[in-house]
């Protein structure tokens, strides 16, 4: 399979360019931009390149209301939602975080609800800038369902991601994971680009594994740990789609495919000032903490390769599928 290599730059400017050939507005391409540029260089092919062709059929159609700017609605002191008109999640979340900061600073811990969103992304992309700004952060999103509760074989959650951040000597921790064994995202890089993948990824709407990425799509997931996986799927779900009063995942319509109306997800992001509710001890806890893993042998703490890929990338560029880029560019015209 041929591969190009763009400079950072080069990337950020494609997927831009496509997605103001595709009824998104100026402010709202920087911004999808941004994140879709900070996954592809964190190594998240996922939620970075490959979902240009999908996030642009939708705007194109108004499943994605790529014009629209979001809305803050004051509920109180340390509550707020965003209501993000049933357009990208981030112009929303690019309204929420410095919100969130404001209120952090005045008193100590924050919560934000996005409603009528849709895909966010990488979850620790929006947790990693609360902890660079001295915040504890949480983020919880909903997803279309794609995952089977225990006991049953129809799908009913999403892969319902959570993500952690803290300050940290050095980088912020962050901690991003979905519920099941991978992103759904990956396997739709995996159908973009062609590849197999593997076989406890996902299971076929026959309910067997499979390693063919377009079957894996129309089946489920696997949870990771099983029961546990399953319940924590659960526990996003109430703290996403119950919180901000949006769709559950078997309500919510494809984030990949032009058909259907707005999926109309929900994230819920809190923030907490660090300092002030340690006692201002959070900091030296936090250094001692990652001293302690750095002393034992082959133990590290979670981000050294995300660090490792942002070097790599500023330094030697970015890597895709021909394909890929040959699409993206026929979309921005």
């Amino acid at each position: 399979m041929s591969s190009e290599t763009l400079t950072v730059a080069e990337a950020g400017s494609l997927i831009e360019a496509a997605l103001l050939a595709s009824e998104t507005s100026e402010l709202n391409a920087k911004s999808v931009a941004r994140a879709l540029l900070a996954a592809e260089v964190d190594g998240q092919k996922g939620h970075g390149l490959s979902r240009v062709p999908s996030y642009t059929k939708q705007s194109k159609v108004g499943k994605i209301q790529g014009r629209v700017t979001p809305v803050l609605e004051d509920v109180k002191p340390g509550v707020f939602r965003v209501d993000a008109g049933y357009g990208f999640a981030y112009p929303a979340f690019d309204m929420a975080l410095p919100e969130l900061e404001r209120r952090v600073k005045e008193i100590g811990v924050a919560a934000c609800a996005i409603h009528k969103s849709h895909h966010f992304g990488v979850a620790g992309h929006h947790c990693e800038w609360l902890a660079e700004r001295g915040m504890v952060g949480f983020v919880y999103g909903n997803a279309p369902k794609a995952l089977a509760p225990t006991g049953s074989k129809v799908a009913l959650l999403g892969t319902n991601p959570i993500a952690f951040a803290a300050p940290a000597p050095g980088a912020p921790l962050v901690i991003d994971m979905a519920v099941t064994t991978v992103a759904r995202g990956k396997i739709l890089a995996a159908r973009e680009s062609g590849q197999s993948i593997p076989a406890d990824w996902a299971l076929g709407p026959d309910g067997e594994p499979t390693t063919d990425a377009a079957t894996a799509l129309k089946g489920t997931m696997q949870p990771i740990g099983g029961p546990k996986g399953a319940a924590l799927a659960l526990m996003v779900e109430v703290m996403s789609a119950c919180l901000a009063g949006a769709a559950f995942g078997s309500e919510a319509s494809s984030l990949f495919e032009p058909e259907g109306g707005p999926p109309d997800l929900g994230q819920t992001i809190i923030a907490i000032d660090a300092q002030a509710l340690s006692g201002g001890a959070f900091a030296e806890r936090m250094a001692a903490l990652a001293a302690i893993y750095e002393a034992l042998d082959g133990a590290r703490l979670p981000g050294q390769r995300r660090l490792a890929n942002r070097a790599k990338a500023a330094s030697d560029g970015l890597t895709a599928p021909t394909a890929l880029l040959t699409q993206i560019r026929e979309i921005a015209g």
